[in-house]
């Protein structure tokens, strides 16, 4: 059965996922950047290689973007404790990630190569890297299934199935059964799918798959201050500000109009916005929306932001910085969750924020721990949202229990990268 879907991926699946992103990159600015920067794969992995010592272990991440990517931080840092002489390389799947991520950790930046068996096969050979690990969900067959050839260890690491995952549909089950099933070790994020793990590859029971936990939870932790309930009551001192963070059109008609509504019966509030495609059209579309309704408006597209008490609406437009404005506000709304599916809610959890998102959350493990433990709330309507909006401003204890319930979802799911670390160099 194997060899079936090697054939068939690599005769078919690929060859036209390859020809329709050629196709879209006619078209897409961030599609043709991405093609255009695989063509450099090759020569800076060259570089590297003549640069590093021939006796270093040199260890392949792989993130899909910038979100993956803060995951993988805390692991690449705690693997330089451990191993201070070893080599990281970090390869993107998306342009968003290669272009933003500037970490000294790593010692290679690259794009993820083509994957196509000879692409792969000359970038093996080159390299030889100790192990091949990937970050969630972006694990490429021929990488996994020629790694295993040359046995090079490869590792996925917080693996999480929505309940609903295509990959346990039968056809498609099988096909990820061949990928899934030659890797090395699989690190679930949770019990649960550490079973939809087993299910999808077919075996009951199997050492390499085990239940580590999701070490973002450990990345959001290090950009705050030692966790204790007094500090939480700080958030009360804030200015009154909805952060609007990774939002998509969806969540657009959804939000807009009570977010409006509220920003105009409370003249002291204030909201930052930040599209999660900082791009021009999403700005424009921002901006025009929020002047026409009158608001004061202000786009922000500098790095170090600085909010004056005088603003009501800013737009954000860089990418990198949402972590640090979540403490600039009382509450947030993450978007996501009427498109693909919600995106980062920790951020916000950890700086003491009651967490607003929309009904696609079964992606998030901690979203599904900040509505347990009401420190965040799905919402499914403008009506819902505005409802949720005036209940948490209006109810101190309410907006306190809420502060207090996010920030310690983050914390009872420390030490995830300490334990993928340690079986990185065990396993």
């Amino acid at each position: 059965m194997k060899i079936f879907w090697v054939i068939i991926y690599n005769l078919l699946l690929y060859p036209v996922f390859f020809s329709g992103a050629c196709v879209g990159a006619l078209f897409n600015k961030k599609l043709w950047a991405g093609i255009k920067g695989r063509g450099n794969t090759h020569s800076q992995l060259l570089s590297f290689k003549n640069r590093v010592s021939s006796n270093a272990k040199i260890y392949w991440f792989h993130a899909a973007s910038h979100g993956e990517f803060e995951q993988l931080k805390p692991i690449l840092e705690g693997l330089k404790e451990v191993e201070p002489s070893s080599a990281s390389i970090v390869s993107f799947f998306s342009p968003s990630g290669f272009t933003n991520v500037e970490d000294p950790h790593i010692d290679c930046k690259i794009y993820l190569p083509f994957d196509f068996p000879w692409t792969v096969l000359r970038v093996l050979k080159l390299i030889c890297p100790k192990k091949i690990i990937f970050a969630e969900y972006d694990v490429w067959p021929n990488i996994v299934w020629i790694a295993n050839l040359l046995n090079i260890p490869t590792t996925i690491f917080s693996v999480h199935f929505s309940n609903h995952t295509p990959k346990l549909f039968p056809v498609i089950r099988n096909f990820y059964r061949t990928v899934y099933g030659t890797l090395s070790h699989i690190y679930s994020e949770t019990t649960s799918d550490h079973e939809k793990v087993q299910r999808l590859i077919g075996t009951p029971s199997i050492s390499k798959v085990k239940v580590l936990g999701n070490p973002r939870y450990d990345q959001v932790k290090k950009k705050t201050d030692q966790f204790t309930e007094d500090r939480t009551l700080s958030v009360l001192l804030r200015r009154k500000t909805i952060v609007a963070g990774s939002v998509w059109k969806e969540d657009e008609d959804v939000v807009l109009q009570p977010i409006t509504q509220f920003l105009h019966e409370d003249s002291s509030s204030t909201l930052i916005w930040a599209p999660h495609e900082p791009n021009q059209k999403n700005i424009d579309r921002a901006y025009n929306y929020f002047t026409s309704v009158g608001l004061s408006t202000t786009i922000h597209k500098e790095k170090n932001i600085q909010i004056s008490e005088k603003e009501r609406v800013v737009i954000i437009g860089v990418v990198g910085i949402l972590s640090s404005l979540y403490w600039e506000g009382q509450l947030a709304y993450v978007g996501g969750g009427f498109s693909t599916g919600v995106h980062n809610v920790m951020e916000p959890a950890i700086a003491r924020l009651p967490v607003l998102f929309g009904p696609k959350f079964g992606n998030s493990h901690a979203a599904k721990e900040l509505v347990l433990e009401r420190g965040g709330y799905s919402i499914t309507s403008s009506e819902e949202f505005w409802s949720k909006l005036n209940g948490i401003f209006t109810d101190e204890k309410s907006f306190l229990r809420s502060s207090f319930s996010a920030t310690d979802v983050i914390h009872k799911n420390l030490g995830s990268a300490t334990r993928i670390v340690r079986a990185l160099i065990k396993d």
